[in-house]
């Protein structure tokens, strides 16, 4: 078979199935092409893009000036390493430190590298200017998070999914329940050497969670307080999903870490970055951290195109009032409809949950019967069907897809 012919979509399955590692359940849809909040499958059929790549493609597929910007730097320069200065880093570093308000930023590839990233800088913080000992530091997480899946991460998830058979696992990390107040402050309280408190402002894989609302000011006063780093992982809920160019903007929080990914590159380059100040970014020195791609001049130059694209066409405003309609209309039907149990969610990060079990597969069903209508979500935890379109998506699209889901649920 040539590397270019056409595939049917049994056949992309069965080449992934053969050859591929099974780290994946994917949804039966092979999709070949993209543009805006549509994609299309190898025999043609035009879907709804409810997922945006897990909130990665916010400015839609294949956004023009995202892809000129990538196209053209390709045929400019691709990489030099860091061994190299580059003519695009230091204007990327500029453009996303005025724009998030932070003194410096770290660039890496992928949202799990961030997060090891902003791991290792509040450690070396906290040895180097708070004073703990070493190999002493603390940091605190909540239950049911999820910032990725190196073994360092997974140390601290309670998913048996991801943790199982793949220990022993990194020390160093206290969990508490999420969206819990006296919990933070008492782990906080007793234990000295903390250095920092790793929270998704929404907790996305897990369900769309939304803590309560002062939950994020009152946590960061809390840290404030007792000296301890906040650092919010937005690579999920940042670059205006959730309404707000970054989701602890809701509550005005300025963490002191911000780790932001996927919808930094609009979903067309792996883009990752760790935002801080100068206090606490000096720990890092030559040798310290790196990686060969981070701070690429193709990232670079993407990463600045697709921030753009969400300040020129006001897609946080758009995530915002889109999102209050969505919540609106199916919390509505919800309320006549007992297969679902609740609609939950901030600007266009929502999600709801089905009246059954999570061993069901009722979720899934759903899932396969929305592909069938002509919209692709995923359920998450068994139970949960997540709601992500691209932010480029207008309100008449959107009322097309309300009724779409509406339809859809109403034949089960």
């Amino acid at each position: 078979m040539a590397v270019l012919d056409q595939l049917t979509s049994q056949q992309a399955i069965d080449l992934e199935n053969k050859y591929g590692a099974h780290n994946y359940h994917p949804l039966p849809v092979v999709l070949s092409r993209g543009e805006g909040v549509y994609v299309w499958d190898v025999e043609g059929k035009k879907y709804y893009d409810f997922l945006s790549a897990y909130s990665a493609v916010n400015q839609g597929h294949c956004h023009p000036k995202i892809v000129g910007a990538m196209v053209h730097q390709a045929q400019t320069l691709t990489l030099t390493s860091r061994a190299f200065y580059n003519d695009m880093l230091g204007r990327y570093e500029r453009f996303a430190t005025e724009l998030f308000g932070f003194d410096k930023l770290l660039p890496m590839n992928t949202g799990a590298e961030a997060v090891e990233t902003a791991l290792k800088l509040s450690r070396k913080w906290a040895y180097e200017v708070k004073g703990i000992a070493e190999n002493e530091a603390q940091i605190i997480v909540c239950e049911n998070n999820f910032h990725g899946r190196t073994t360092t991460i997974i140390s601290f998830s309670n998913d048996p999914v991801a943790r199982k058979n793949f220990g022993p696992f990194t020390n160093g990390f206290i969990k508490i329940e999420y969206d819990n107040l006296q919990a933070l402050e008492t782990t906080l309280t007793n234990n000295a050497n903390v250095a920092a408190f790793l929270v998704e402002p929404i907790q996305g894989e897990a369900g769309v969670y939304v803590p309560s609302e002062g939950y994020l000011s009152a946590a960061k006063a809390l840290c404030e307080k007792h000296n301890v780093l906040f650092i919010a992982d937005e690579v999920q809920t940042g670059i205006a999903r959730t309404g707000q160019m970054l989701a602890v903007n809701h509550e005005n929080v300025t963490p002191d870490i911000l780790i932001l990914g996927k919808a930094l590159s609009g979903g067309a380059y792996p883009v990752s970055a760790v935002l801080a100040n100068n206090n606490i970014m000096d720990v890092i020195r030559p040798g310290n951290h790196g990686s060969t791609f981070g701070g690429n001049p193709v990232a670079a130059a993407v990463a600045i195109a697709a921030l753009e694209v969400v300040q020129e066409e006001n897609l946080t405003e758009n995530a915002e009032r889109l999102g209050k309609i969505f919540r609106a209309e199916l919390a509505e039907f919800s309320e006549n409809n007992d297969l679902v149990k609740s609609v939950r969610g901030k600007g266009l990060l929502n999600a709801i949950l089905i009246n059954d079990t999570e061993e069901s597969t009722t979720a899934w069903d759903i899932c396969i019967k929305l592909r069938d209508n002509g919209l692709l979500a995923k359920p998450t935890h068994g139970n949960i069907i997540r709601f992500a379109p691209p932010l480029v998506m207008n309100e008449e699209e959107l009322r097309d897809c309300i009724s779409i889901i509406k339809k859809t649920i109403a034949e089960f």
